[in-house]
C-alpha cells in the first residue's frame, strides 16, 4: 500500500497557485486595457473627454460613434476593451476550476464558486454584446456579473470560517461583497440623480464602486494564496519492526 501523503501547516494544492496567477493576469490586463482605451478615446479629434464619473464602463466597448442614452460615445479601441473583458471572464472561470481546494469541502463552497462562474459568464457576455449592439443581453450580462460576483464573496466569507488559511481575510471578503451590493443598490436606484454627494459620483463612479471591490479582492487573495506553500509530496515513513 502507498503510505499517505504528509502535510504540514496550512498548505494549498499547486493548482491553487495556478488559479491565483490566472486571476491576477485577468484583472491586470482588464485594468490596463481600460487605461489604453481611454487614452485612445481622449486623443480622438473632436471626441469629448471620457469621464470616470459620467461615462459607464461599457462605453469603452461601444462599437459605433454616436449618441447613446443622452451622451456621445466614441471608443476607437472598443475591440480592445471587449476582448479584454471576455478574456477576464475566461481567466476568472479557469481560475475557479483550479481553486476549489483552497476552501473547505462544504456545500457552500460549491455555491460560492458557482456564483463566480456565473459572474465570469456575465463578464464575457458584456464583451460579446456591446451596449450599442444588443442592449438587452448586455444589460442582463452586466447585472449577472455584478450580482453573482458580490454575493459570491459573501458566501465564500462564510466558507472561510474556521479555515486557518484564511485568517484575516474573512472580514475583508465579506466587506468587499457588502460594498459591491450596496453600490449596486445605489446604481439601480439611480442615486446619481439625487443631487449632492451621489451626484458627484455620477453613474460611472457608482458603477465602478460595484466592480472595484471584487477586482481588488481577486488580486489581494491571489497574492495571499501565492504566499501559502503548496502540498509537498512527502511520504510518511513506515515503521517496521527491527
Amino acid at each position: 500500500m502507498t503510505p499517505p501523503e504528509e502535510r504540514y501547516g496550512p498548505l494549498v494544492h499547486r493548482s491553487v497557485h495556478h488559479a491565483a496567477i490566472l486571476w491576477i493576469v485577468g484583472v491586470v490586463q482588464f485594468v490596463a486595457a481600460q487605461f489604453v482605451v481611454q487614452i485612445a478615446w481622449d486623443l480622438r479629434s473632436g471626441n469629448p473627454t471620457y469621464s470616470l464619473t459620467q461615462n459607464y464602463i461599457s462605453d469603452y466597448g461601444a462599437v459605433q460613434c454616436a449618441t447613446h442614452a443622452g451622451r456621445f460615445v466614441c471608443s476607437p479601441l472598443h475591440t480592445v476593451f471587449d476582448g479584454s473583458i471576455i478574456l477576464l471572464g475566461i481567466l476568472l472561470a479557469l481560475g475557479v476550476l483550479l481553486i476549489p481546494t483552497a476552501f473547505p469541502a462544504r456545500s457552500s463552497r460549491r455555491i460560492g464558486l458557482g456564483l463566480l462562474i456565473l459572474s465570469a459568464i456575465g463578464s464575457a457576455g458584456v464583451g460579446l454584446s456591446p451596449e450599442d449592439v444588443n442592449l438587452t443581453i448586455h444589460s442582463f450580462s452586466a447585472l449577472l456579473a455584478f450580482v453573482a460576483a458580490n454575493v459570491a464573496l459573501l458566501v465564500l466569507a462564510w466558507v472561510m470560517v474556521r479555515d486557518t488559511r484564511w485568517d484575516g481575510y474573512r472580514g475583508y471578503t465579506a466587506l468587499s461583497g457588502l460594498v459591491g451590493l450596496a453600490a449596486l443598490g445605489l446604481f439601480v436606484a439611480q442615486a446619481y440623480t439625487w443631487g449632492g454627494f451621489w451626484s458627484a459620483w455620477g453613474p460611472g463612479g457608482i458603477e465602478r464602486l460595484i466592480v472595484a471591490p471584487v477586482l481588488l479582492w481577486a488580486v489581494v487573495v491571489s497574492v495571499h494564496l501565492l504566499r501559502i506553500p503548496t502540498f509537498a509530496s512527502r511520504l510518511v515513513p513506515s515503521i517496521t519492526a527491527p
